[in-house]
């Protein structure tokens, strides 16, 4: 019954393939440094990819975007099949289109029960002014609210 925004967090494998995936559990950490959280399960496919990697991007996903939060929810397709991006620090994909972007410097892991928790240290970030952001509650996505 918590309401949190939706994000997607993407990052180049070393192969230069993409990863991302649909998370919710994005938090603040400081201002100074800047540093934010998020978290996997430890079952992830993409967990490899993330727990060795130096960068990753955080997207914050705008009330307009439920299709990619569903899509890079999804498992056993090419989440990345027709998404617009364009390369970041370190060639990070950076998807179009987001609230927010947080470009980071994976700074710390925290393994916890079955996730590891994840600290980045924000480099670089931006914003899509006005718009409202995507909000998950009880199991659904919602798109109309007033801020």
């Amino acid at each position: 019954m918590f309401a949190t925004g939706v994000t997607i967090v993407t990052a180049r494998a070393p192969s230069g393939g993409l990863v991302g995936l649909t998370a919710n559990s994005f938090n603040s950490v400081s201002l100074s440094p800047p540093l934010v959280l998020w978290s996997l399960s430890r079952q992830a496919g993409s967990m490899d990819v993330f727990a060795t990697g130096v960068r990753y991007a955080i997207h914050v996903l705008a009330a307009d975007q439920q299709a990619l939060a569903e899509r890079f929810a999804t498992r056993g397709i090419d989440r990345w099949a027709g998404v617009a991006h364009h390369p970041g620090l370190d060639g990070t994909p950076l998807i179009e289109g987001a609230a927010a972007t947080f470009e980071c410097f994976s700074r710390s892991q925290y393994p916890e029960g079955d996730h590891v928790i994840f600290v980045g240290e924000v480099e670089r970030c931006s914003h899509r002014a006005g718009v409202r952001p995507l909000l998950y509650h009880g199991g659904h996505f919602h798109t109309q609210h007033s801020l």
